[in-house]
């Protein structure tokens, strides 16, 4: 496995999105820099990647390590990731993005067996890029994290997948489980959507990580049956239900805690907003420093520019 992610990791993106993460990164020592999510999917190699907003996941040694206030980093390091907004002129051109914040220890705990929180394993068992990185030992440590998360995934995948099938079959029944544990608002075909293009990578990651999860398969063709016992399946979906019941308390306490941390999230709104509607508002410095607080003058000043009268 490690060979192929370190294949993965490796691979390289676009100038812009380089040039942006030394830009974001500035004269913070993070540990490393990932890059994942729908614009990765969709061709990190194209400009059409740049239309949108990037997303990346900033891994740090302590949480004092990337500028932000006291009670920011408290709320990180209890209920991780934080999320910023960040928008860079790069090249002549803006480039937006969405960064999660949280540390090495944090990525290590939530990407094991034993994690109840989904979250992580779930997103990094997907495709993903080593963007930046502080040194050769963060590289090996962070490809341990990304080995464990496709680990983690790979056993629940024999566990809520079916008793045999094709790596699609499997995937799909795992990406249809982790949607509807999370507070997700995606379409039914999701699943479907992560894999596409992508079933040869899938199906890789799923044979490496059953054989060094020590989880035996049968193969008969594109047909596969791995080894899971009655008994191993039944404590498995039992923890599963555990991992249900967290799954929604845990996003929508995220949600809290981002109406008060997520940095340059009024800027994001607004940039959604125009998007959408083609009403541009600029926030006031009180409105980007506090968009709880300022919601309500900003939210009045879009209704009377008509933002929310718009087909």
């Amino acid at each position: 496995m490690a060979r192929h992610l370190t294949a993965e990791l490796t691979l390289p993106v676009a100038p812009e999105i380089t040039a942006f993460v030394r830009r974001l990164v500035g004269a913070a020592r993070p540990l490393a820099v990932l890059f994942y999510g729908s614009a990765l999917r969709g061709g990190a190699s194209g400009a059409d990647a740049l239309d949108g907003v990037l997303d990346f996941y900033v891994v740090l040694d302590r949480q004092s390590d990337w500028p932000r206030g006291v009670w920011s980093r408290l709320a990180n390091a209890v209920l991780p990731p934080n999320v910023e907004y960040h928008a860079f002129v790069v090249d002549g051109r803006e480039v937006r993005a969405k960064v999660a914040l949280l540390t090495q220890a944090q990525l290590r705990a939530r990407t094991r067996w034993a994690s109840r929180d989904t979250t992580l394993w779930a997103r990094f068992c997907q495709p993903v890029r080593l963007v930046w990185v502080r040194d050769a030992g963060a590289a090996d440590a962070v490809l341990g994290c990304i080995a464990r998360a496709i680990g983690t995934a790979t056993r629940w995948a024999a566990v809520l997948g079916p008793s045999q099938g094709t790596p699609d079959d499997f995937w799909t029944a795992l990406f249809a489980e982790t949607y509807a544990t999370e507070l997700r608002v995606e379409g039914r075909n999701r699943p479907a959507i992560l894999l596409d293009g992508q079933q040869r990578r899938y199906g890789v990651m799923l044979r490496d990580g059953w054989l060094a999860g020590g989880v035996g398969v049968t193969q008969r063709g594109e047909t596969w049956a791995p080894t899971v016992s009655i008994e191993a399946r039944r404590a498995g979906l039992e923890r599963w239900r555990t991992c249900r019941a967290l799954g929604r308390p845990l996003n929508i306490a995220r949600l809290v805690k981002a109406a008060f941390t997520f940095r340059g999230g009024a800027a994001y709104l607004l940039w959604k907003i125009a998007r959408h509607t083609g009403v541009r508002v600029s926030p006031s410095r009180f409105e980007g420093r506090h968009p709880l607080l300022g919601a309500p003058t900003l939210l009045w000043r879009l209704w009377r520019r008509g933002a929310f009268r718009r087909a």
